[in-house]
């Protein structure tokens, strides 16, 4: 049985970004003027529920990293935080209410009210 994803793409680690996530992080590194810089995901110590999120951008590349390429947008994720990540869906959200990336991640067992940290 063949499946198509026609709104996402999915990274070899198993973490989905969305279409629309892909569209804003190709218009912040167009904004950046930069060709080097990759997006790092990344699960640190912290936050009120044990683990946070890390997004951001990156001109390097570590021993053991687990990249992807979303049309041209380079992704990296560590090797330590790909285990946490697998088969998480990255999104951006534009709305009246809220502005910013969302991660939904069916690893988390539970996160904190502002949604920056799970465990």
């Amino acid at each position: 049985m063949e499946s198509s994803v026609t709104d996402t793409q999915i990274t070899q680690n198993g973490v989905v970004l969305t279409d629309v996530a892909v569209q804003k992080v190709r218009a912040l590194l167009d904004a950046e003027g930069r060709n080097d810089l990759v997006l790092r995901i990344a699960v640190q110590p912290g936050g009120c529920s044990g683990l946070r999120y890390q997004l951001y951008f990156d001109d390097r590349e570590l021993d053991g990293d687990v990249a992807s390429d979303y049309d041209g947008v380079r992704v990296v994720t560590d090797k330590m935080s790909a285990p946490y990540l697998g088969g998480a869906s990255i999104d951006f959200v534009d709305s009246i209410e809220k502005q910013g990336f969302t991660i939904d991640n069916p690893n988390a067992q539970g996160s904190c009210a502002c949604g920056d940290s799970f465990h």
